[in-house]
């Protein structure tokens, strides 16, 4: 969405979770630190994201966290500055780790993205209305996930209807969208749908680069497809939704 709304200033990454589907790569390395085209994955989410004019980025830390922090430091060489905010001994899933995060997540809105995605898609062009709590960027079907995720009408994310596209695991929000929760472990995807109901979540598809580089085969793949660093290369096959 461009135009009207308000962009993020502060950006959070998740990368706490354990990448059971990407064993025995994650057994000894985490996630994002897995090399896509030439670098760590969560490397070219640091990089879009000072392109975007984003300074500021939260990352969460569970699973083998401690080698995310050594490789990243506080962000300097990119241009940015980062703070950890820690999960362990185990991740708070997606919707306990942003909540535990609100308190370095300011002002509103900030943006979220999955730290196991491959993507093109411009930050700084998202924007969310002053009446609504999330935006979502939401991609075609890949064929792992025929079913979707939501529905997308008039600008706003529903929870029915057709056709129905993916959660790619990009997204701003605002604090409010957390109101009532607690720090502990929960999903995401409840908080979004009573935002839905209530009319306050819009979205977009995104009709470029996305991959969850959620298994071996897609890792493979994206590494065969493309030069280094250049995601505008050779589309590889789509992945399955993000968790969350």
């Amino acid at each position: 969405m461009s135009g009207a709304g308000e962009r993020a200033q502060v950006a959070m990454i998740l990368a706490a979770g354990r990448g059971e589907r990407l064993r025995p790569l994650t057994d000894s390395t985490p996630k994002p630190l897995l090399v896509v085209r030439g670098k760590p994955l969560i490397e070219h989410h640091l990089e879009r994201l000072e392109r975007a004019g984003i300074r500021r980025v939260v990352i969460n830390l569970a699973w083998l966290g401690e080698q995310i922090r050594a490789r990243l430091g506080d962000g300097a060489r990119f241009g940015l500055s980062i703070h950890y905010s820690e999960e362990r001994p185990r991740a708070l899933e997606t919707g306990g780790g942003i909540f535990r995060a609100l308190p370095f997540l300011v002002p509103d809105p900030f943006l979220v993205v999955n730290g196991d995605v491959f993507t093109d898609v411009d930050f700084a062009a998202l924007r969310l209305a002053p009446e609504h709590d999330a935006h979502l960027v939401l991609a075609p079907n890949p064929a792992h996930v025929p079913e979707g995720d939501f529905a997308l009408r008039g600008g706003l994310a529903v929870a029915q209807g057709a056709p129905r596209h993916t959660f790619t695991g990009i997204a701003l929000y605002r604090g409010a969208l957390f109101t009532g929760c607690r720090d502990e472990a929960f999903p995401l995807k409840p908080l979004l749908l009573k935002a839905m109901a209530a009319g306050r979540c819009s979205a977009e598809l995104h009709a470029g680069q996305w991959t969850d580089v959620g298994t071996v085969e897609r890792l493979e793949a994206l590494n065969r497809n493309g030069a280094p660093d250049s995601p505008a290369g050779s589309a590889p096959p789509r992945a399955d939704r993000p968790a969350g």
